[in-house]
């Protein structure tokens, strides 16, 4: 009954790179990504540590880049959102996962997931109501837009300093505000985010509200060790606060930890028989693009062994 061997979902580089290995494996896949591929790699700037770029290279020539190899091995990818999979197993023989989206239904012997993530919300007052009017998660997307402005930059990880030291090539002045009193981006992140007189730290500080009524004006922020309060006008506030997995669509099908990710064992299969996960939607150690590809191959090893085992089918 199953259409075919396996089904991807998300089109970033776990995904993509999953859709490359199977398809060269010789399985029959098709691929369903809710938005453009290339994932959140669509909207970086500048990657300077995945090997083989060694002047680095922009996050949407490198999407680009996996599409093309993929769909070049002859991958099918698909512009719908998966609302739903189901397990479906009318009689002992026959059994099968049915992966629904608004427009069609599939059914498919094997899943993985590589939904990815999107960026949290710091959940203060207005962050909602001005997105898109100041507020932003994105510096590729809206940096320019603020050329010559006062700017927030809200995080201490890689993301946030790489995205000050990108909106510093825009604004007039960029204040990173971060909770802790020391910061946890790469130490050359850190070198030349201190090096650049555009950007200035503010530690010990969270964000308490986000000030404006039709556009941002400004934010009101605390020290966290003194309890002060004042507020710094600005223009554009850009929020890197971490990452929530896209995962809402699998909650009582595959185990998930407390934040939402999923959880797997060694061969990266989910807690269900024939659903594997790779990439930012799964709980690791380190949440990389190189690390998203290998697992990418991993999950279409296991998959294509899971597809042997269960058609008695072997593949080229």
């Amino acid at each position: 009954m199953s259409e075919y061997d396996l089904v991807i979902i998300g089109a970033g580089p776990a995904g993509l790179t999953a859709g490359l290995y199977a398809q060269r494996a010789g399985m029959k896949v098709i691929m369903l990504e809710k938005l453009q591929p290339g994932g959140l790699l669509f909207w970086t700037e500048t990657i300077e540590n995945f090997p083989g770029f060694p002047e680095g290279v922009s996050g949407r020539e490198l999407a680009e880049r996996f599409r093309a190899q993929a769909v070049q091995a002859g991958l099918t990818i698909v512009t719908q959102e998966v609302k739903q999979i189901v397990w479906v197993q009318p009689t002992e023989a026959l059994k099968w996962y049915s992966v629904k989206t608004q427009e069609r239904e599939y059914n498919i012997h094997c899943v993985i997931l590589a939904s990815g993530a999107h960026p949290k919300r710091i959940n203060v007052p207005r962050e909602e109501m001005l997105t898109g009017k100041g507020v932003s998660y994105c510096a590729t997307c809206d940096g320019p837009l603020f050329r010559d402005q006062d700017i927030v930059v809200v995080g201490g990880g890689n993301a946030a300093c790489e995205e000050a030291l990108y909106l510093a090539k825009f604004a007039r002045k960029v204040s990173l505000i971060h909770r802790r009193d020391r910061l946890r981006a790469d130490q050359l992140l850190q070198q030349r985010l201190k090096a650049n007189p555009k950007i200035n730290i503010l530690w010990n500080t969270v964000v308490l509200e986000i000030l404006g009524a039709e556009k941002v004006t400004g934010v009101k922020i605390e020290d966290v060790a003194t309890a002060k309060r004042s507020e710094l006008s600005c223009a554009g506030v850009f929020i890197f606060a971490g990452f929530k997995p896209n995962t809402d669509f699998v909650k009582g099908l595959v185990n998930l930890d407390i934040q939402g990710f999923i959880t797997t064992d060694a061969n990266l299969q989910t807690s269900r028989p024939g659903i594997f996960a790779c990439g930012d939607c799964r709980l690791r150690a380190l949440a990389q693009i190189v690390t998203a590809c290998g697992e990418g191959a991993q999950a279409a090893q296991a998959a294509r062994q899971y597809v042997d085992q269960l058609t008695g089918r072997t593949y080229a």
